[in-house]
């Protein structure tokens, strides 16, 4: 797929090589863990071979989603260069970007609503963002309190070196899962979801709400790939496998086992390999928001 064929989308906000986020702290950590523990995890993941922000909760929808915890803003960094990027890499977030805006735009027009389009922040190594600090080993957030996916482009390096599941298409369905947790927040599903896990008794409880919301976004990222398919023609032969190689390999019971040998459901945060699949794959097959109600049943 040749991405440099479609439109770029100009609600990019380019932070790359602007010195490390501008004077970037971390304030005490994502998704309620402390500095402390986030350095200790994250030299374990790089000992085991793992990418930290498996074991961080990288691509995590909503920062502090554990019970009893809430985000804070923070203070916005400083202003840097809007629109479409000139590297090869950057347009190609963009455009997948401006497809996501083109599909969503219309699946809300249809039921009555308006789409609101989220900003991209690309960055290199850390920057901040309205839930805390991000760093690249945190790999794509989206942070519901200002609207932005966050991404260090070097991620899709990691997905073919570390994780096995290199191509265009599961780079897309990346960003397209990110912004399925930005419609999730448009829709109200988010905001429900944490203070469900404030309200929460145990730690299973509020990760099984945290697997659903990641879920939910798996399947989101299937419509959006349904609609854009039907519209652009995006799809080429060996798309589907990449997209779906690429949710396998992040489940949460690959990944444990590849680093402890065995997995404890209870701790999962983003789901199995097979139900990440089965996510995908149900919106992909049906194009439906309504098929990707993942907090109604068993998932």
């Amino acid at each position: 797929m040749r991405w440099d064929d479609f439109r770029s989308s100009d609600n990019v906000e380019d932070r790359r090589g602007d010195g490390g986020g501008g004077g970037f702290r971390m304030p005490g950590g994502r998704g309620g863990l402390g500095i402390g523990t986030i350095i200790i995890v994250g030299i374990v993941g790089w000992a085991l071979g793992i990418n930290p922000a498996v074991l961080i909760g990288g691509l995590e929808a909503i920062n502090g989603m554990g019970a009893g915890s809430a985000p804070q803003q923070q203070a916005a960094p400083r202003t840097a260069p809007q629109g479409a990027p000139k590297d090869e890499l950057g347009r190609f977030a963009a455009a997948v970007l401006a497809q996501t805006e083109d599909v969503w735009t219309e699946l809300f027009r249809a039921e009555g609503k308006t789409y609101q389009d989220p900003k991209l922040v690309l960055f290199s190594g850390a920057t901040r963002s309205a839930c805390g600090g991000a760093q690249s080993a945190m790999g794509p957030f989206y942070c519901p309190l200002d609207q932005k996916v966050y991404l260090d482009l070097s991620f899709f390096q990691e997905m073919k070196s570390r994780f096995k599941a290199p191509g265009d298409f599961a780079a897309a369905y990346v960003i397209a899962h990110e912004v399925g947790h930005h419609v999730e927040n448009l829709i109200g599903i988010l905001p429900k979801v944490q203070q469900a896990q404030a309200r929460a008794t145990s730690r299973a409880e509020a990760n099984n709400l945290s697997v659903r919301v990641e879920l939910m976004a798996d399947c989101l990222a299937g419509v959006w790939a349904y609609h854009a398919n039907a519209r652009f023609r995006i799809l080429e032969p060996g798309d589907v496998e990449e997209a779906l190689n690429a949710a396998s390999a992040i489940g949460d019971d690959r990944l444990q086992k590849q680093s402890q040998g065995y997995a404890v459901p209870d701790s999962f945060t983003h789901g199995s390999s097979q139900q990440r699949v089965n996510w995908f794959t149900r919106g992909l097959k049906t194009g439906s928001m309504q098929q990707c109600n993942t907090f109604s049943g068993a998932i």
